[in-house]
């Protein structure tokens, strides 16, 4: 049986000790080794004691007041032996804004959290500081029940695509590459060969060959097709705009569809963390932040319809029919228009040919365990790439961005660009481009110009993670929709010219707020011409919509 993972105690305080580590082994003790040390006991040099023996480091926990360094300073450098342990800075006071070290330590990614020590027994305050980073730290590095077992290609663009979508969705799977002992014996057992590949093998034995999206979620229950009837709102979409008009317009007694044929969070959930979204101070993942608020719809009573994307939309009397893929339609009342954005690609046939082969688009939470040791790059400037490099970088050898620009801050949150700056394995190229690339079979080296010198270079890559910019997902909509010239559903006060809703409007009243010109059918998030491209944004959106959905229902319509 392996040795149970670590939770790692720093502190000179022997009392404050004894009771940090008291509270730990009557709460955690059957399933942690708890250690506690002082700063002169070289917690460094057991740190890598620690990851010699090749045992599992889940948190340490450091006191800020010691003599030897601060406890800041300390797990500043825990990510030089452990990457994936959490970091929780254990701290004399609870109440009011947190001194300047610690704000900078946040800033800076030197801790995950901040906590007072126990105070009362037991303190649950505390155990809910610890058992977030618990559940955060197993749920990428301890095994987890397997729903499905996937065999495959390691770098097949399909096995990637499989492993995405099933991480994204929240789904326990393991994956098992086909030309190494393990998988052989499950394809040996399910009865398939390589020429199917990749097999999904289900927890009841049922055997998947090159399932498509929508096999795969009926095997595992979900529904993939809609039911029949009208709803009062059917929501085209399951980021964060779409999930919040779905939490809204269920809780308020609307009938609620939600239409997803990829994964419930959109490009939010791929976010590894999300530290500037209101109420969780330490940040959230995009895939909790996504459960949560599915989970959330699901109770108030939302269906969900996954797997097939939209196709069309058109209007029969008073309801607004929505075809999606293979032919089913979807009636409702009004429409809420939240498909979101994809990432825009970058257009080099050389490295198009390996997508899903190391050359991924905004795939770097359900990748990034298989970076270990390897060499990456991240192509862009913006939040979402630079929260890619910071999460690639605790599995990596080495991250390196490419910016097309000369500097971070202008298009980049101060907290990330102070993060990227102090983790020591994350490099940062300006003014670079990526022209080409090549590889057998999967991505083995990228071609860079550096456009202020004109110098060309080809460097080794295991994989390149490409977010640069998005393009709105609004092919599937009918003319009368109005769009931009870069295709995002015009709005609201922007139909209006000289004060008058613009030509072809077939009401006497004005566009409402996030309508579109199609009236009953409104657009919210990215997707949307002029959104602000934030969490937080896209979540009141979908919120809003929802009561001028009620408006239009309620009938506001001339």
């Amino acid at each position: 049986m392996p040795d149970p993972p670590v939770l790692l105690i720093v502190d000179d305080d022997p009392q404050s000790r004894a009771a940090v580590e008291g509270e730990l082994r009557k709460r955690y003790g059957a399933d942690y080794q708890v250690i506690c040390v002082g700063s002169a006991d070289d917690p460094f040099r057991l740190l890598a004691k620690l990851r010699d023996d090749r045992r599992g480091v889940s948190i340490v926990l450091a006191s800020q007041s010691m003599s030897r360094m601060t406890g800041a300073e300390l797990l500043a450098r825990v990510g030089e032996f452990h990457r994936a342990a959490k970091r929780l800075l254990l701290v004399d006071w609870k109440y009011g804004p947190p001194p300047e070290p610690i704000l900078q330590a946040i800033a800076l990614g030197h801790i995950d959290a901040y906590a007072g020590r126990p105070a009362t027994v037991p303190d649950e305050a505390f155990h809910l500081t610890v058992t977030e980073l618990l559940e955060e730290w197993a749920r990428s590095n301890l095994p987890r029940p397997e729903v499905m077992r996937v065999v495959g290609e390691e770098w097949s663009a399909r096995s990637h695509e499989i492993r995405d979508l099933l991480s994204r969705n929240v789904v326990p799977f393991g994956f098992y590459p086909a030309d190494a002992g393990p998988g052989k014996v499950l394809l040996e057992q399910a009865g398939a060969t390589a020429a199917t590949l990749p097999v999904v093998i289900m927890f009841d034995g049922r055997v998947l060959e090159n399932p498509s999206n929508t096999q795969l979620a009926e095997a595992i229950g979900m529904r993939t097709s809609p039911g029949p009837g009208l709803y009062d709102v059917a929501v085209i979409g399951a980021g964060p705009a779409g999930l919040a008009a779905a939490v809204y317009g269920a809780s308020e007694g609307l009938s609620t569809v939600v239409l997803e044929p990829e994964a419930i969070g959109g490009q939010a959930g791929t976010s590894s963390r999300i530290r500037n979204y209101l109420g969780f101070p330490t940040g959230v993942s995009g895939e909790d932040l996504a459960v949560r608020a599915y989970t959330q719809a699901w109770n108030f009573g939302a269906d969900y319809v996954y797997g097939n994307p939209a196709t069309g939309l058109r209007t029969q009397g008073p309801e607004r029919v929505v075809t999606v893929a293979g032919g089913d339609e979807v009636r409702s009342r009004a429409v809420i228009i939240a498909t979101g954005v994809s990432y825009r690609r970058l257009g080099i046939p050389s490295l198009d040919a390996l997508t899903g082969a190391g050359v991924f688009y905004g795939a770097a939470t359900s990748e990034a365990k298989a970076m270990k040791d390897r060499q990456v790059f991240v192509v862009g400037g913006a939040n979402s790439a630079g929260q890619a490099a910071v999460h690639l970088a605790r599995y990596a050898a080495r991250v390196t961005m490419l910016v097309r620009g000369q500097s971070l801050a202008d298009s980049m949150s101060e907290y990330l660009v102070k993060e990227i700056t102090s983790t020591p394995n994350i490099a940062v190229r300006y003014n670079a481009v990526v022209t080409g690339g090549g590889g057998t079979g999967r991505l083995e080296s990228l071609t860079l110009l550096d456009q202020a010198s004109g110098a060309i270079q080809t460097v080794p890559a295991a994989a390149v993670f490409v977010l640069i910019g998005a393009e709105p997902r609004t092919q599937w909509l009918p003319d009368g929709i109005r769009r931009d010239r870069w295709g995002f559903v015009v709005t609201g006060p922007d139909l209006m010219a000289g004060g008058y809703p613009a030509e072809g409007w077939p009401l006497q009243r004005a566009p409402m707020l996030l309508e579109s010109s199609l009236p009953g059918v409104f657009a919210v998030g990215d997707v949307r011409c002029g959104s602000v491209k934030r969490v937080a944004s896209a979540v009141g959106e979908g919120s809003v919509a929802i009561r001028l959905v009620h408006d239009y229902l309620c009938g506001n319509r001339n």
